[in-house]
């Protein structure tokens, strides 16, 4: 298929589009962009130097695409942000390229990002990611596959989110948040496992079992987090599952949320 670029958009020559690629009116395409086959540029976005998009993308109105990061410390250095495939992004957002700490920001495969959301220098966010309407990730943020951001919730900087996490709307993250779990209230604590999640995506009930027998050891006993996971390791099957968990915990730097609310 050919390439189709509206007459009034602004597309550089140097700008490498793949077969498929459509660009709506008044949207700006800067030099060192690459953009996959089938990906398609709605009117009035904007794809600054460093991107690289991968196939069958939308991209709509009036979005940032590796814009400059907002750190004071960037002088201009050529890094870059990085879409998978699939991925949709809609009005609004706005995705920043890395920074001289790791160069890059990336984003994997048939993620969405909701209107006006917001994905800071330095992340990293995995596959089937979804942020909801105005979350933002600050600075070096890293979410799991399948991490669900419910709407105008921000992530501080440097928090991790574990894959399959779902965090309702409007909770501030300011710790870890392990994976598989479901997460809430002000301050933001463990609340569940997330087994509606889980079965979605087939998880079966012996890894659920497993998940919430590891999960009631470190948030509904009277252990504190070491005596949890030495607890775990004694009691609880080691599945992948639950060795992600362990694993998790073992590299967090900013601590994991609490499984009930400080007053």
């Amino acid at each position: 298929m050919p390439v189709l670029v509206d007459s009034h958009a602004l597309v550089s020559p140097k700008a490498a589009l793949a077969d498929g690629v459509q660009v709506g009116a008044l949207a700006v395409i800067e030099d060192d962009v690459t953009i996959g086959e089938g990906t398609r540029i709605g009117a009035h976005a904007i794809v600054h130097n460093g991107s690289r998009i991968g196939r069958d993308c939308k991209i709509d109105s009036y979005a940032a695409i590796g814009g400059a990061p907002q750190d004071l410390k960037y002088a201009g250095e050529p890094t870059t942000l990085t879409i998978g495939d699939r991925v949709v992004v809609r009005e609004f957002v706005t995705l920043n390229r890395g920074t001289t700490a790791t160069g890059k920001t990336t984003i994997g495969n048939d993620c969405l990002f909701m209107a006006y959301s917001h994905v800071a220098h330095d992340c990293t966010v995995g596959s089937n990611a979804i942020l909801a309407n105005c979350c933002a990730l600050g600075g070096h943020v890293h979410l799991g596959d399948w991490v669900i951001l419910g709407g105008l919730t921000p992530v501080h900087q440097f928090c991790h989110v574990g894959e399959h996490a779902m965090i309702g709307g409007g909770f501030r993250v300011v710790k870890d948040v392990p994976p598989y779990v479901l997460a809430g209230s002000d301050p933001l604590i463990f609340e569940r496992l997330n087994v509606i999640g889980l079965r979605r995506r087939g998880f079966s009930d012996k890894s659920i079992e497993v998940l919430e027998k590891t999960y009631r050891l470190i948030y509904r006993s009277s252990l504190n987090v070491s005596q949890a996971v030495a607890r775990v390791k004694e009691e609880v099957e080691l599945t992948p599952e639950v060795q992600k968990v362990l694993s998790f915990i073992a590299g967090s730097t900013r601590g994991i949320i609490s499984g009930y609310a400080h007053h």
